[in-house]
């Protein structure tokens, strides 16, 4: 039996340089960085390393979305997530409808709401009702001051349920946690959903917010983070001599999945079409890439061989791109593997070097960014790639936005734990 084919219909980028999804293809272009000091209210940074990221500053639920009765107790990664949702939705031109007696919540304009799902990718709950709650317990009270919601949104589904709860969606719905590839395992997923099961169509990618004390005290005992406190903008610098750790970010990526003929017979925008994915584990350290590069390499293998596509048909790779020592290098290393001489001429631009590190949400932003340059034939360029690394000696597309056209693009996703997963994509031929 022929399989499905699977076409992207909606964008929606909540991301520290530009919500929506020209905003943030702008600032792309611009070459826009995100990063800067960090604020914790309550907090004292100074004893931190690290004191700088990209965070999404004045961002506001009511300015997106109406007023719910229940949207002081949902967390911030649910927020980016139903902003990101409501984004897609409008972009897809699918129609919100009020629900009818029910404030604040939506119906979609589809004829079965049981085959719409919601699939999304989140590297952590909630963590700032985490802390809160933590805080409340020990130090404010006891157990009488928690709040009954803390529980329900602290689990990492509530990511994904606030999103189905308040847009009517009743299809398949839950998270997929994979550190730093969880949004690209989420639509990697839900592109099987739609090519094997009932749903129609997905929303996917992922949401994070991790930009609280204890994830990012975490990290910097790790010694993960750039501690360039004193030119933030310049502090990440994917496969730069000079790079000394990733930047974290926070946001949400989401896009609309949907089966063409579907797509087609309403009439929907078509960006591009995802035809094949790779998904491995180095099975080497929690908090290292295995440096021989061989699981990342059969990643990419996998995804060009379930699209059928030759290593030469690739334009473009939006890479990991981290800005750690131990990521670009191996990541360079599994490109120049796979595809030998011909990895010179693939144009390699790390968003991450203007977004920051959005973790579970990084694979969803970096997916909308590969659909965009299919679609407008623009590569946005790598910041910050200022001195050559030996060990990073690919086209990085350092001077600015490119024009080429791009029909065929991989988008790389790994994360802690040794977890890889590889995205394909290509230019919607009907």
């Amino acid at each position: 039996m022929q399989k499905k084919r699977v076409v992207i219909t909606g964008l929606g980028a909540v991301t520290p340089i530009g919500i929506g999804k020209e905003p943030y293809w702008r600032a792309l272009m611009e070459g826009k960085t995100g990063v800067g000091r960090v604020e914790f209210p309550n907090f004292d940074m100074e004893q931190f390393r690290t004191r700088i990221g990209a965070q999404i500053k004045d961002f506001s639920l009511h300015d997106y979305l109406p007023f719910h009765k229940g949207d002081r107790h949902v967390g911030r990664a649910s927020q980016f997530a139903l902003v990101g949702a409501k984004l897609a939705l409008e972009d897809a031109e699918i129609q919100l409808l009020p629900r009818e007696g029910v404030e604040g919540r939506y119906e979609l304009n589809h004829s079965d709401s049981f085959k719409i799902g919601a699939i999304l990718g989140v590297a952590a709950e909630n963590m700032e009702i985490v802390e809160g709650s933590y805080d409340n317990l020990l130090k404010h009270g006891g157990p009488r001051r928690l709040t009954p919601f803390a529980l329900p949104n602290v689990y990492t589904s509530s990511v994904a349920s606030n999103v189905t709860e308040r847009f009517g969606i009743r299809g398949t719905t839950y998270v997929v946690s994979s550190a730093c590839a969880s949004a690209s395992h989420a639509i990697a997923t839900s592109y099987d959903r739609i090519q094997d099961g009932p749903e129609e169509m997905v929303l996917t990618g992922g949401a994070d917010a991790c930009i609280t004390p204890l994830p990012f005290g975490g990290f910097i005992a790790l010694r993960a983070m750039s501690t360039r406190n004193d030119e933030p903008q310049k502090a990440c610098r994917p496969f730069d001599l000079h790079r000394d750790g990733f930047v974290m970010g926070e946001g949400a990526g989401i896009i609309l999945l949907e089966e063409l003929n579907h797509a087609l017979k309403r009439g929907a925008p078509i960006y591009a079409e995802l035809i094949g994915y790779g998904m491995t584990s180095d099975a080497f350290h929690i908090a290292e890439p295995d440096p021989s590069a061989i699981s990342l390499c059969r990643a990419i293998e996998q995804a060009l061989a379930k699209g059928g596509i030759a290593p030469e048909e690739i334009d473009y790779i939006n890479p990991h791109g981290t800005s750690t020592k131990l990521n670009d290098a191996t990541e360079t290393k599994a490109i120049k593997t796979v595809f030998g001489d011909y990895a010179y001429q693939i144009p390699i631009s790390a968003t991450k070097s203007m977004t920051g590190h959005l973790l579970g949400a990084a694979g969803g932003a970096e997916a909308i960014c590969t659909t965009l340059t299919i679609k407008r034939g623009v590569i946005h360029p790598t910041i910050n790639y200022e001195f050559p690394d030996p060990e990073c000696d690919l086209d990085y597309v350092p001077e600015g936005p490119r024009e080429k056209e791009v029909r065929t693009a991989l988008s790389i996703s790994a994360g802690f734990g040794g977890v890889n997963c590889v995205l394909l994509f290509k230019a919607f031929e009907s």
